[in-house]
């Protein structure tokens, strides 16, 4: 047995003002609950993904994480049930003369419950076949009283003209997802956002994961299509674009690339100006995501902001000939800029380069002295 080596953490009028506090005791993070007139010391570092249990909150005897709501016993460290497999380390506690005292020696081991990885985690290879184009399409619908949208006819267009090139393709309308909108894990701490995205661990009812599948593992070319909306992009393309950033951010915190030599086209559609605009936010942040463009990168129609008879752009976007030409261009230009990256051996694979940052959970492996 191990010998006792006790720390003072700070004095009972202190720690028991709050029911859940983050305590530093020498190289150890702990999380100190106070209930019931019983205190409770465990590790800080949830197994998740090393979430600050210390500065989670309490329900019932459990510590819920502030990150992604794994729930620990407050005293002995032990998963919520269904998952006591699952456990932090938890230290003995004392008081003594107002002072609350903990046995640092006391630590129990931290186990985890094997869990399966979720299927978007899977390494990334492209399957043999022809170059695959996904058309994500961005524009919000009255499903029950539906509407002409020029941006989806675009799309089409676009899609259509892909066997005609010898690829394959598909149409994800975002309109007819459920999901939920980015709930700020970034915010937290880079690491609380992860690949796959947080939501879509926590949640086998958001269908996002759609999305993500397309971009990361199945196409070699995307076509995003929005309509403008007071100068931007719908509300649906900035929906998605805010879960996306789980994507950048996995290089941000592995330097893992999960989007390589993948190609991305836009359409952009509107009653009023701001193409530009529009499609320069569009280029910007899926050059982030890690795609590439082909020159002329993307197709537009505008008729300014002094022409708001939605009726005469509806009747233009679905007679012009030239606009279904350019979309249908705009998709032999992604194949064939996706072909030739195939062609090189240059096919989408998932890279990690060196230099990853610490994690709490790695530094417990290496030096035993993060609990």
């Amino acid at each position: 047995m191990a010998e006792e080596n006790w720390a003072d953490i700070g004095s009972t009028e202190d720690l028991s003002r709050a029911p859940l506090q983050h305590v530093t005791a020498g190289s150890r993070e702990l999380a100190v609950s106070f209930k019931d007139g019983r205190f409770g010391v465990v590790s800080n570092a949830c197994n998740h993904v090393g979430g600050p249990l210390g500065e989670g909150r309490l329900d019932g005897d459990y510590i819920t994480c502030p990150w992604h709501n794994w729930k620990f016993h407050r005293c002995n460290g032990k998963g919520e049930p269904g998952f006591e497999e699952d456990a932090v380390p938890a230290y003995t506690v004392k008081v003594e003369g107002g002072r609350v005292l903990v046995d640092i020696a006391s630590a129990t081991k931290r186990t985890r419950k094997p869990h399966p990885p979720h299927p978007l985690a899977r390494r990334i290879e492209r399957a043999p076949g022809p170059v695959r184009v996904a058309g994500i399409s961005t524009s919000p619908m009255d499903e029950a009283n539906p509407r002409f949208s020029g941006s989806d006819h675009l799309l089409r267009h676009a899609l259509d003209a892909c066997a005609g090139h010898g690829a394959e393709s598909k149409m994800i309308r975002l309109n007819e997802l459920r999901f939920r909108a980015c709930e700020g894990y970034y915010s937290k701490s880079a690491r609380a956002c992860t690949w796959p995205c947080s939501i879509t661990q926590m949640d086998g009812d958001d269908q996002l994961d759609r999305v993500y599948e397309a971009l990361v593992h199945w196409a070699d070319a995307i076509i995003v299509a929005t309509p403008i909306r007071w100068g931007a992009a719908s509300s649906l393309y900035f929906k998605m674009a805010e879960r996306l950033n789980c994507v950048q951010n996995s290089i941000t915190i592995r330097n893992q690339v999960l989007i390589r030599n993948k190609v991305a086209g836009f359409i952009v559609v509107g009653g009023q100006d701001n193409i530009q605009g529009v499609a320069g936010q569009m280029l910007g942040f899926f050059a982030e995501l890690g795609f590439i463009f082909p020159q002329f990168p993307y197709v537009a129609h505008s008729r300014g902001w002094s022409s708001e008879d939605m009726e005469r752009n509806v009747e233009i976007v679905r007679e012009s000939q030239e606009l279904a030409d350019g979309a249908a261009m705009l998709a032999r230009r992604c194949i064939d800029l996706a072909a030739g990256l195939i062609a090189q051996g240059q096919a989408p694979a998932s890279i990690e380069r060196g230099g990853r940052k610490a994690h709490p959970l790695d530094m417990e492996r290496t030096t035993g002295k993060v609990d």
